[in-house]
Parts: structure tokens; C-alpha cells; sequence
């Protein structure tokens, strides 16, 4: 087994260097030059491309309008996750339902033990249905509702959220059930379903601290668009890994962090 390399290796060059295979986790590549380089078969998965600060060069064409139009059209309703009204919000998140729910048949017809299962080291299906609860949480039911106790115990948080103080002992230490998982993310589903129902413009101009940096502020509009990214990213995840899954791709499930 290859040992992992972490640290920082800002300004290292490589020449005639021999990466194929190599794979960067949660590592910061950001203004990454690469020339005459062999790239076939890369696979890149970035959830936060450059967004009109920085372009993402491929042979000197940003290819960041692409990539987001190409998601669109993959994933109908994606293109409203940056609604800024109340009704644009209520649209999105209609959006974001139908798109799970169908999700959801999907799961439900495919072999037993699915939702426990784990391709390439990442979180199952049934894990990412608990994180997207703790973000609901995180970013609703903390920052903008400032609940006390604002976690459910089968939420599941990812490397970034510990180091960031999170109590993990606010969370089960065991594997629930596929029904239990479905109640609280249902639950939590119901609950953006219904704050939006009624929001008004001056609810979304609202001042909040950022959950992880309480120094700087969120509005409630800025929270719920976190909720609404939160929602299509592990989406696509999850949609990338059930396909892996009826290729048998699969793995055993372990308690992976590399996302979001």
C-alpha cells in the first residue's frame, strides 16, 4: 500500500515525474500549473470550481461555463440552487424533493444493502443522507434558527467539521437502520419545506454568524444556498456511486471524508 503524502508542498516542482494512479484528498491545488502533461483518464472532482474569480484552464479555455452547464443539464432543477427570492427559493427547493425522491425509487429497486455500500473509500449512500441532516442543521436549524442543540444524533460530519470543534460525541457511534436514517432526513426535508413556506424578503436579508467562522457573517439567504449546494453536490455523488455500484464497483462501507 502506497503511504499517503500530506503537508505542505507549496511551490514543488515536478518534472518527469511519474504520477499516474496518484490520488489528492482534500488537498488545496489551487493556481496548479501543469504543461506538456499526459492527462488521460484524470478524473477531477472539484464542487468548488472557480466561480468568476479565478478560470479553470485546459489548453488555455476556461472550462468552468462547461462543466456548469453541462450539471444543469444533467440535473434539472440544479440551475435554481442560487434563487434569491423567496419563491425562486420555494422553486429550488421543489427541485431538490423530486430530484431525491426519484433518487429514492431508484435506491429501493436495486439489491438489498445497497445504501450500506461504499465505492472508493466514500460515504454510502445511507451516510450521505446523514450528512446532508447535519448540514440542514448546521445551516439552518444553528445559524439561522440559533436552536441550542440544534444536531440530530444520526447526523454524519466529515473531517473538516471535527477539526473545526464540532462535538462528535453529539453523534451515534453505531449503524441505524436504513428506516431511522429516512425519518430524520425526512424530517429534515420537511423542515426547509416549511421555513420556506414562509420566508419573506427581509427574513433572507438577515444577519447570522457563520457556523464554522463565527467572525464572518451570513445572511439567511447565503445559509440557505449553502443548504441548497450541499443538496446537488451529494446528489451527484450519490448518482455517480449507484451508478459505480451497478457496475460492481462497490466496496464495504467505511467512514470516508473526503467530501464536503
Amino acid at each position: 500500500m502506497t503511504t499517503p503524502t500530506s503537508g505542505d508542498l507549496r511551490g514543488t516542482q515536478f518534472v518527469d515525474a511519474n504520477l499516474r494512479g496518484a490520488r489528492f484528498v482534500r488537498s488545496d491545488l489551487s493556481g496548479v500549473v501543469m504543461r506538456g502533461v499526459d492527462a488521460g483518464g484524470a478524473d477531477i472532482d472539484a464542487p468548488w470550481l472557480p466561480d468568476g474569480e479565478h478560470a479553470f484552464l485546459v489548453n488555455g479555455v476556461d472550462v468552468v461555463p462547461f462543466v456548469e452547464a453541462e450539471l444543469d443539464r444533467r440535473f434539472p432543477g440544479r440551475e435554481q440552487r442560487r434563487a434569491g427570492d423567496p419563491d425562486g427559493l420555494r422553486a429550488a427547493w421543489a427541485a431538490v424533493e423530486r430530484t431525491w425522491a426519484a433518487t429514492l425509487e431508484r435506491v429501493a429497486a436495486m439489491p438489498p444493502g445497497t445504501v450500506d455500500v461504499s465505492v472508493d473509500g466514500e460515504w454510502s449512500f445511507a451516510q450521505t443522507l446523514r450528512h446532508l441532516v447535519l448540514a440542514t442543521d448546521t445551516w439552518l436549524r444553528k445559524a439561522v434558527l440559533g436552536v441550542d442543540q440544534p444536531y440530530h444524533p444520526l447526523g454524519v460530519a466529515n473531517a473538516e467539521a471535527a477539526s473545526d470543534g464540532l462535538d462528535m460525541s453529539l453523534f451515534t457511534t453505531g449503524t441505524p437502520s436504513f428506516d431511522e436514517v429516512l425519518d430524520a432526513r425526512a424530517g429534515r426535508v420537511a423542515m426547509v419545506r416549511d421555513f420556506l413556506a414562509a420566508v419573506g424578503p427581509d427574513v433572507l436579508a438577515e444577519p447570522h454568524r457563520n457556523p464554522w467562522a463565527p467572525e464572518y457573517p451570513e445572511t439567511t439567504l447565503s445559509c440557505l444556498h449553502t443548504i441548497l449546494e450541499e443538496e446537488w453536490e451529494h446528489h451527484r455523488y450519490a448518482v455517480r456511486d449507484l451508478d459505480a455500484i451497478e457496475a460492481g464497483e462497490g466496496a464495504p462501507a467505511t467512514r470516508a471524508n473526503s467530501r464536503s
